[in-house]
């Protein structure tokens, strides 16, 4: 009889540690970090001009890079990262969209961030 209990105990803690294992294991997984957008929904929304358009390409492609170098990271290291992506991205278009689009976008950006887990 002690052999069954411990034989059920032994088999609750494996399938316990192991279902939380595939619980966290999406949080660390990359395509969290894949900030990959709709340019022209984009644009739309924040009623971009051409020249705006290519310049927001650019610095989004490199915050993008940015991003995927940071999921490769762990712990604080992997903080660090986003913030300085999130905050050399910002600095760039500040320069490029006028207040109203900007604010729109860190908006967008904020939430996208956030429903991301980052």
């Amino acid at each position: 009889m002690k052999k069954i209990i411990l034989t059920v105990v032994a088999m609750m803690t494996l399938t316990t540690s192991y279902a939380k294992n595939e619980a966290f294991r999406p949080a660390d997984n990359a395509e969290r970090f894949d900030m990959s957008i709709d340019m022209r929904r984009l644009a739309a929304k924040l009623e971009l001009n051409e020249y705006q358009m290519e310049a927001l390409q650019i610095i989004h492609d490199n915050f993008n890079s940015e991003m995927q170098s940071a999921a490769t990271a762990r712990g604080h290291h992997r903080r660090m990262l986003v913030h300085q992506a999130v905050r050399k991205d910002a600095e760039q278009l500040q320069r490029v969209l006028n207040d109203k689009q900007f604010n729109t976008y860190m908006m967008l950006l904020g939430t996208t961030l956030h429903n991301k887990g980052l």
